[in-house]
């Protein structure tokens, strides 16, 4: 069994509970003896290959269990796209400050990063052990059920649905129609959680936009009249990532962040929720609003899922389970047994098969129709989102 340190860092977007894996990852390796210290990479690998190392033995345990409720990624993240000249300086790095063991807790593009780590380490006769802890609220990762993140999020954005919905219900003389806009580049994990909130045909959502469907325009603007007039007011949802058949982004975005990534919306350009406000306000002269929520859904502490808490808690603790057992390579992966009782556990994948992809919504998800989801997505996502609150409604009992 190796001997030495152990580091642990966060990449890419937060979420409300990637510190909650943090946490776990803490207090699992505590119990390790073949762990000496435990260090945090500040602001991720672009941090660690400048020498920003914190002693996260030295926090008390009060703290360490206060991570489990605290938003934002407290070791500080980064989205350094790893180069190749950069391999041999994080091996400089962890010979260093003898790490032997790495868990970077993050996305696609960190799976990539902690993968090429762990092989390049290997080919130069370093002996390490490197384990992924999946984090994303876009829920695209391959291999897992869901990530941690994903629920919490799902929940921040039913709720707003739900409460910006009672607001477009009373306004409806005034605004005939809301519009929110979610992250998703590929897929629309996060935008299709907000049918968590309806409960009858007249509650918000009404209309779905997901990367995984071709936006057609003429199609939207029938389902939108016919909402407008059968409710008095239209709730859309859609995803940043929506395109039109051809590909072209409807938000018209052409900036590309450095893993070539679109970046919708960014430096002034428009976003996909402020063209479709302009082709509905344009077709029908109606007035509306649109919300684009963007970093808000991955840190709302308030409106965490206590099942997203405690599952990203366990992929922390788990992930270092898998070192104990000499296993590298690998990614924590959460396992649903069952929905009813709601079951989850760990399991592991390769992390050649997780990096750099994107795991879409399944079609089995989405209604033919293409804006909407299916009862089957819905039997999915309760569990991860939790109860949501209830609000009073008038019976307009006319005199």
């Amino acid at each position: 069994m190796l001997k030495g340190n152990a580091i642990i860092g966060q990449s890419g977007g937060p979420t409300s509970v990637i510190n909650s894996s943090l946490a776990g990852i803490i207090d699992a390796a505590k119990g390790f003896e073949s762990i000496d210290k435990i260090l945090g990479m500040r602001f991720a690998i672009e941090g660690f290959m400048q020498g920003n190392v914190i002693d996260l033995g030295a926090e008390s345990e009060q703290t360490i269990d206060g991570l489990k409720g605290t938003p934002g990624s407290v070791l500080g993240s980064c989205r350094h796209k790893l180069q190749d000249e950069d391999l041999p300086v994080i091996l400089d790095m962890l010979k260093k400050y003898d790490v032997r063991y790495m868990f970077l807790a993050g996305g696609n593009d960190t799976m990539d990063t902690i993968h090429r780590i762990e092989m390049y380490a290997k080919q130069q006769g370093y002996e390490m052990v490197g384990i992924g802890v999946p984090k994303t609220v876009d829920n695209d990762l391959f291999g897992t059920d869901h990530t941690p993140g994903y629920g919490s999020a799902a929940r921040y954005v039913a709720i707003s649905v739900m409460q910006s919905g009672i607001l477009a219900r009373d306004m409806q003389k005034v605004d005939k129609f809301v519009i929110m806009q979610t992250v998703g580049r590929e897929a629309g994990w996060l935008a299709a959680g907000a049918a968590a909130a309806k409960k009858a045909p007249q509650d918000p959502p009404h209309i779905l936009c997901l990367p995984e469907r071709a936006f057609d325009k003429d199609k939207i603007l029938a389902k939108v009249k016919e909402c407008q007039e059968k409710f008095g007011f239209v709730s859309i949802v859609c995803g940043e990532g929506i395109t039109f058949a051809d590909g072209t982004p409807v938000s018209s975005a052409q900036s590309k962040d450095k893993f070539n990534n679109v970046e919708f919306g960014a430096m002034g350009g428009a976003s996909a929720a402020m063209a479709l406000h302009k082709m509905i306000s344009d077709e029908f002269s109606f007035r509306g609003e649109f919300q684009i929520t963007e970093s808000l859904t991955m840190c709302g502490a308030d409106r965490a899922s206590r099942v997203d808490i405690e599952e990203a808690y366990m992929a922390g603790a788990a992930a270092v389970g898998l070192a104990k057992q000499g296993k590298t390579g690998l990614m924590v992966t959460l396992e649903r047994e069952s929905n009813r009782p709601y079951k989850c556990v760990t399991g592991e994948v390769a992390l050649n098969e997780v990096a750099v992809k994107a795991k879409p919504m399944p079609d089995n998800y989405i209604t033919p129709e293409g804006n909407f989801v299916t009862d089957e997505f819905i039997e999915y996502l309760r569990p991860l989102v939790g109860e949501l609150p209830e609000y009073a409604k008038l019976s307009y009992k006319k005199v």
